[in-house]
Order: C-alpha cells, then structure tokens, then sequence
C-alpha cells in the first residue's frame, strides 16, 4: 500500500490569520534559514519576541542566518586568556587530569561571579544575524505599525517551501511572496502592491551580540562597516546626508543612478560577508549607516538578496555555493518548488488518516511539520544550535549531546545524505578531539560539549564532564551504514571516526573488583547531579551506550579490513550492571540514586541504545512504569517524551508509546509553525521534533530483528506492521531503514 505524499503534505500547510508571536514561519535549506512575520519579511521584529535572559537584552525570532555567520568581539587584554585560564584539576583515574570548568555559577535567570575569561570564552564565538530585511513604501516613515495591518492571511505551501503572505496597509492590499533557494544563501522577495506609491524593502545590519539568545547588537554602530556598492564595484547612492565617510566608516557615496544590481559589504572585526541585491527596476540607497532602502515600482517589486560568506570563522562551503548571483524571483522560486519536491518523494513517509485515535491527526501533523523544520534548521554542514538557524540558544554554539535528536532520523527517514552532512564536521575537529583526549592521558579522541565550528570546549561545570555524547558518531556512523547497505565507501569513509572514538571509550573506564566502571569526574545525560561530579559513577544510560558502541566499533574494524580488537569486547561485557533499587533501575549508581526531576535518562538505555545484556527487559519495563507514574514531567525536556516512547516500543508497549509521545505537557508543546516550545527563553526546541521522528522511525518502521520490519506498508496492530501502534491507529509507512 503506497503512501500518498502529496496528500498527506498538504493536510499540514500552514495558514496564519494574525500575528503569532511566539510561532514565526522560516524558509530555509539546512544551510541557510530567513525567519519571517506577518508581512513575508522582517518587518515586525519586537512582535516576536525571545525574552531576556541573564539581564542580557531582548531579542527577536526573525533571524537570518547561515551556517557559516560566526563572529567574535575581540578579547580585552584581561579576557585573551584562552581556555588554559579556565581549567581546574580532577583526580581520575588515569592520574590528575586538567578539565575546563567553570568557576561561577548559572542559573535559568543569572550568571555570576564568572572571570573575564570565562565571560568571553561562553559569548565568543557567537552565530551572528546576518541581516534584517523589512517591508518599505514611499509614503510611510518607517515600517508597519502592527495596529495598521488588517486582513493577514499568511500560507506556508510545504510542497513547495513558497510562503505567501496577504494583508491590507495604510489602505492598500499587499501580497509578498518569500522563498529560498535550495542550494544558495538566498532569499527570494516578490512584493505585489495595489494603487500607491513605490514600494520595496530596508537591509538593516547589526553587530554580533555575545548575549544568549539575541543574535543581534545594535547598540553598536561605531564598531563595523557597511559598504554599499553596485554590482559592477561603483559606489552606491547615499540617500541620508551624512558625510558617508564618517562615524561608522560606512565608506558610501553619491554615485549613479538604478541600475541592476547592488552589493553590500560588512566587515565586523575578522568577519567579513557581502550581501548581493538583484531584480529588475530596483534603486538602492543608504538611509542610515547600517540601513540600505531598496525601492522598486508603485505595483511592487521583484529581488534575490544572497548572502555570501567572504572570510567568515566557520565550515568551508563549496565555491559554488556563492559564485555568481542567484537566479531571479521566478527561478528561485522553482528551484525552491523544485528542491521540497524531492524532498517530500523521497525517503520514508507516513499516513495516520486511517485512525480511530482522536490523536492521530495532531501526531500527524506534528510528523510533516518536524520533516520540514529539520530540513530547514538541521540539515547542514554543522552540528545545529537547540534554536537552529532562528535564534541564539547558548549563542548558537552546538550542543554536541543534542546531535543524536536533531540528526539521527535523517538515515532512519531514508535519507542518509542529510545526516552525513553534519557528521562530516567531526571530520574538521578531529585534531582538536585528539588533542583533548590525549590531555587527559588517553587515546582516541573525546568530543566537546558545547562548541562551535572550531570545536573548542566551552567553560561550563557541566558540558566537559559529560559522556553521552562520545558514543554518538558511533551511532550515527552506524544509521549512515545501515541506510547505504551496498555502498563500501560508507566504512571507508568513517571508519577513522568510529575507531579514534571508540579508542577514547574503551580506555577511560575504570577497572575495579566490580568491573569497569564510568568514574569521576563526570556528569549524567541527567544534569541535575551536576554539582556531584567529582564523586559521580554508573550512569545507566552511559553504561548501555559505552557497551553496544564498544561492540559496533569493534564491528566496524572487521568491515574496514583491521583484526577485532578483543579487549574492547571484554569492557563492553564486563561493564558493571546498572544499579537496581526496589526493582526499577536508578539513575546513577550512587547516592542519591534517582532524582525524579529533568530527563529520566536511564530509560534511554534501552530505546536509544539497542538492547544489550546489560540491561534487563523486565527491570526496564518496570523502570518505564516507575517513570510514568510520577516524574515531574513539567521539569523534562522535549526530547524526553520521544526517548519514553521508544522505550515503551522496544518493550512491546505499544499501549503505551502513542500516549507519552503525546503525552499533554508544557515542554511537549507543539506549536501552529511545527516548532517544539520549552519556555520563554526556549521558544523553539529543535531536539524535540527530531527526536520525535527518531521515535517515529522505530515506532513504524522498527528495528533490525523486531517486529517492525516486514517490508512494504503496514496497519497498527498488525505483526510485523508498526510495533509502536496499538489499538486505535492504522499506521500507513513506507521507505525507512530499520533502526539497529
């Protein structure tokens, strides 16, 4: 039984009559993202909100953004340091070892008594808002007072990525349609007015900004340069007075009357980009410093801004991702049609409109929309921020413990290439990993917490003691295998991956009477036991996840052409048992045990991590019960939920994972735009919607040697059909690849 797509595609456009504040919309590649308003730009940036944290300053949800736009504000001499100024020795137990840590405190609201050092190594580098674009008429001295907008009906077509916007302003009726390319930094704008004025659009450009969240500094014009140009290097028109050379050295003069295309030039510190202006008709003036009006014709306007990366701190892109202009409005946006085209036919889909469950068109929903904000947000050439390509999350730094929920379901979706993208990012900092572990008197490479393109660790007292994320290039590696079966290039290529991370894991346990253990100093998946960890030992989910990655990894050395290495089959079987109190495992192995706040991680030892002899089904299912019952599931995040359900699927509880997927909580909120909320400081949350699909992904399609993998579609509660489905769901899917 074939799904139909297209149907199911469309059941989810999104259609917005008013404005939304905490639910923008964004068009986007993976590599670039444009977060717009009610008017298909960025014309109403204080409408949408993200609140202040750590007294920092309030920011907005309408970014712009690419995976290159990195930025640092150079270091006073008291912050130029580095991060040999902010270690602190642990006792381990491969000697005394030199951590990066933090020596002030964090909280949800403040940050104190942390050195300059530090202050500057968490702010720097920061992903930068590459530019705001908003709407513009003749008549009118600035952008739309919200008060003065009427008849908003805002319509995301997903099949095509095209966002139509229509309203009514100052008496006239407006119609802006917004796309971007699907292999460029570009977002094209086609403005249509009625009976007025010349219309058209402002480019206003900001600082980076070190605070969390905000992406944007505009409190600091003095402290880079806007140039504009045309095309052709001719000076553009300075329509706002001032001697264009002085103050913020904008380097603008008078010039030329309109002719085809324009350039912008911004140098902010060591970062440097440009910003291409094409379309028939248009006129460009600096009216302000960092303010360029683009104007067009009195029926509208048509234009491609790109962004384009020239010296920015980040991944190298492809020389032929900015050579030349991208193609006009029209071809943009059928490249864009085009491009989510392929995309919604390709890989594995799902149809839920057969159920009987009052839930199911909400899960549904939930389905298509997270597919589509992925690929806008996740699929790039980096690990993404928790915030993606919209807002400043921990300054857009990754976080490399999220990697798994944002990415994993790209391989099990059947679409491998999008998942390889950001693990080919290992690739760059693999020096850096190595020199990390061998810093702490081991082989292999360790793998950072929270980073950013460079792969430099992040003060912090919690992300460098964490271990959760080392297994998950292993992971990952292993999705990319299992969806390319036939291809020997896959083991070829990551094999160096898999077996320098796999070298760190199999040499830092300790070795006891017990067995090996996971030892001091580190931290849990589960946070809260932070302030332990110089005493911390055992996590349970760790425990599964360091021994089924130890044995994939000796695998994968027999499938590169290298003879297994035995003792890292010896750790995987003589990995200490999780700790069992009153017949549920424990969080950790060590007082307090369990703390029923935040994520009920040891449930992650058998749902995320296959099933090992380590972990006992039955003490697990008791486990998952214990967790139901009474976790404070208002403290968990949004990928808790996805984590239960795949717990209860590999359990055999298909009674019980639709409804913790589903499960009606503050943090498991989804949004009209698709987008995961967790608070006002987290108004989106990325990791959420992936996981989501990972948890769909076995749900549906199952595992390899599980009930779920009979080949073709399949009903719930058929055997064999979708084992995550119980009564109640008729679960239509085709097209994934079965989870290990």
């Amino acid at each position: 039984m074939t799904v139909d797509r297209e149907a199911v595609v469309a059941r989810h456009r999104v259609v917005v009559r008013g404005i939304l504040g905490q639910s923008p919309l964004a068009v986007g590649n993976g590599e670039f993202a444009f977060t717009l308003d009610v008017t298909g730009l960025q014309s109403l940036p204080g409408r949408y909100p993200l609140p202040d944290r750590y007294g920092q300053g309030t920011g907005t949800l309408l970014g712009t953004m690419a995976q290159w736009g990195w930025h640092s504000v150079p270091p006073r001499p008291e912050q130029a340091h580095g991060l040999a100024s902010v270690t602190r020795p642990y006792d381990t137990a491969h000697g005394r070892v030199d951590y990066v840590d933090l020596g002030g405190s964090l909280s949800a609201t403040e940050q104190s008594g942390l050195t300059a050092s530090e202050e500057w190594l968490r702010g720097n580098p920061h992903r930068l808002d590459l530019g705001r674009i908003g709407l513009w008429t003749a008549d009118a001295d600035g952008p739309p007072d919200p008060a003065e907008l009427s008849g908003v009906h805002q319509d995301l077509d997903l099949a095509t990525g095209i966002v139509t916007s229509r309203f009514r302003w100052r008496g006239r009726r407006f119609t802006v349609r917004t796309a971007a390319h699907p292999d460029r930094d570009a977002v094209g704008i086609e403005v249509t007015a009625r009976d007025g004025p010349p219309v058209g659009f402002t480019l206003a450009f900001p600082y980076g900004s070190q605070a969390w969240g905000n992406a944007a500094d505009w409190s600091r014009p003095e402290a880079h340069r806007t140039t504009l140009l045309r095309d052709d290097g001719s000076a553009g028109r300075d329509g706002s007075g001032p001697d264009p050379g002085s103050g913020s050295g904008s380097g603008v003069t008078d010039g030329p009357g309109p002719g085809p295309g324009w350039r912008v030039e911004r140098v902010l510190d060591a970062t440097r980009y440009a910003v291409r202006v094409t379309g028939p008709g248009l006129d460009a003036r600096r009216t302000g410093p960092h303010h360029v009006t683009v104007r067009g014709g009195p029926a509208g306007c048509s234009a491609v801004v790109e962004f384009v990366r020239d010296g920015a701190p980040g991944p190298d892109a492809s020389a032929a991702r900015h050579e030349g202009a991208a193609d006009g409005t029209g071809q943009l946006f059928a490249a864009s049609a085009a491009g989510w085209a392929s995309f919604w036919a390709s890989g594995a889909a799902v149809d839920l409109s057969g159920s009987t469950d009052g839930r199911a068109p909400e899960l549904e929903r939930r389905i298509v929309l997270s597919q589509y904000l992925t690929r806008v947000h996740c699929a790039g050439s980096t690990p993404p921020a928790e915030t993606g390509l919209t807002a400043n999350s921990w300054r857009g730094k990754f976080h490399l413990e999220m990697h798994w929920w944002h990415a994993a379901h790209f391989a099990a979706w059947g679409r491998p290439g999008l998942l390889e993208r950001g693990l080919a990012w290992y690739e760059t900092i693999l020096p850096a990993a190595r020199a990390t572990a061998r810093g702490q008197r081991l082989p292999g490479a360790r793998w950072p917490k929270q980073t950013g393109p460079d792969g430099e660790e992040t003060p912090s007292d919690i992300g460098p003691f964490l271990l959760w994320q080392q297994p998950h290039p292993i992971h990952l590696a292993e999705l990319l295998r299992r969806a390319r079966p036939d291809d020997p290039g896959v083991v070829e290529r990551w094999a160096p991956l898999v077996l320098d991370t796999a070298a760190f894991m199999a040499a830092l346990p300790e070795h006891t009477t017990r067995g090996f253990e996971l030892a001091p100093p580190l931290v849990p998946a589960q946070e809260s036991y932070a302030a332990d960890r110089r005493g911390m030992r055992n996590p349970t989910f760790e425990l599964a996840y360091w021994a089924w990655a130890l044995r994939v990894a000796d695998d994968w050395r027999a499938r590169a052409g290298l003879p297994r290495d035995g003792r890292w089959r010896r750790i995987a079987a003589r990995l200490v048992r999780p700790r069992v109190r009153d017949g549920v495992y424990a969080a950790v192995d060590v007082p307090p045990y369990t703390l029923r706040t935040d994520h009920p991680s040891m449930l992650g030892a058998l749902g995320v991590v296959p099933r090992t002899p380590l972990v006992d089904p039955a003490t697990m299912e008791r486990t998952l019960l214990s967790v139901l019952a009474d976790w404070d599931w208002d403290s968990a995040w949004g990928w808790d939920f996805p984590m239960a359900a795949m717990t209860a699927t590999r359990l055999g509880r298909a009674d019980l994972a639709p409804g913790v997927l589903l499960l009606d909580r503050p943090k498991n909120h989804y949004l009209p735009n698709g987008h995961n909320r967790q608070d006002d400081s987290l108004p989106l949350y990325l990791p959420g919607n992936g996981g989501l699909l990972a948890a769909v992904a076995l749900m549906a399609g199952g595992w390899e040697g599980g009930p779920g993998t009979a080949p073709g579609a399949a009903r719930g509660g058929v055997p064999g059909g979708a084992p995550g489905f119980g009564r109640g769901w008729t679960v239509r899917h085709e097209g994934f690849v079965p989870l290990p």
